[in-house]
């Protein structure tokens, strides 16, 4: 951090649509009190993130002000100037971060629909629907980059398909391998491998998907939670289970499982962006914890 001049600087490519509000730089001005330090493209000395601050600082008359500064790329700059800007600070408007995300689409067309719902404060299904809404405009990618660095494509076929040449080509590398270079999970690849092995299509075809309506019925029938829930429906015949406090406990765990099953892609599609990391961590303690009830229960019955 150091103190710039601020005759030095120059107004950068800011995401908001309107400029800054002269209301909120009168404010800073009148409060005059110490506020973290603008950030500026060292290569242009153009402010990322701080344009409020700066004017408040120029409307006190001061000549200097506290700065951090960015080496990276104009069009990384722009990425910071976005996240700082829904971080802190005078909040962006929703046109704003729409504006935004339809420049991420050109600028980092390989990013997620999470990734760039990250970065510009919408939900990750918004994302989506203003890409397909602009389909037409953007270059053709096979894969995308998510918000944890990992490269999957967007056509299930593609993944496997690379699958299959990766096997071809070392058929004694393991399924986590062809699965990080081909993007797609160890389960995608072993289910490749052995539809080879029996020389079936290895690029299942996509199975059209149901209507919310379907997927809601099928999801409360115990469907998609294990096969085609059969189980679910013998289960909640046995007296054994339907007639005690315990049985009745175990089945409505269950067919909250099943309902998230069913649930699923709505849910992905739909939750907010920055609940994401917390839900992921409590769905993997919830996954965790019936894996090992799984385990006990399969212990007991070989005891």
């Amino acid at each position: 951090m150091q103190a710039v001049p601020v005759a030095q600087l120059r107004r950068g490519d800011s995401p908001r649509t309107a400029g800054e509000v002269d209301e909120h730089v009168r404010v800073l001005a009148d409060i005059g009190a110490v506020h973290e330090p603008i950030i500026v493209h060292r290569a242009s000395m153009r402010v990322i993130d701080g344009m409020h601050r700066l004017r408040a600082a120029i409307l006190r008359g001061e000549q200097t002000i506290a700065a951090r500064f960015f080496d990276g790329c104009e069009r990384e700059a722009f990425i910071l100037a976005v996240q700082q800007n829904t971080a802190h600070g005078y909040p962006l408007s929703r046109k704003d971060r729409t504006t935004a995300a339809m420049r991420i689409f050109g600028s980092h067309p390989q990013w997620s629909d999470r990734a760039i719902a990250r970065v510009v404060g919408l939900s990750a299904g918004t994302v989506g629907a203003l890409r397909r809404s602009m389909a037409a405009q953007l270059p053709p990618i096979e894969s995308r980059l998510g918000h944890d660095g990992r490269l999957r494509p967007v056509s299930p076929a593609t993944g496997r398909q690379r699958a299959v040449e990766l096997i071809t080509e070392n058929p004694d590398a393991s399924l986590r391998r062809i699965a990080r270079e081909a993007g797609i999970s160890p389960r995608t690849v072993r289910d490749v491998r052995d539809r080879l092995t029996r020389g079936d299509d290895p690029v299942a075809p996509k199975r059209p998907r149901a209507d919310p309506v379907a997927r809601t019925r099928n999801a409360r029938s115990g469907g998609g939670a294990g096969g085609d829930g059969r189980w679910l429906d013998m289960l909640k015949r046995d007296p054994s289970l339907r007639l005690t406090e315990r049985g009745r406990l175990m089945l409505r765990l269950l067919t909250s499982a099943a309902v998230l099953a069913g649930a699923r892609a709505d849910l992905l599609d739909n939750l907010p962006a920055h609940c994401l990391d917390i839900l992921a961590s409590a769905a993997q303690e919830c996954g965790e914890t019936w894996l090992r009830f799984s385990a006990e229960l399969r212990s007991r019955r070989s005891a």
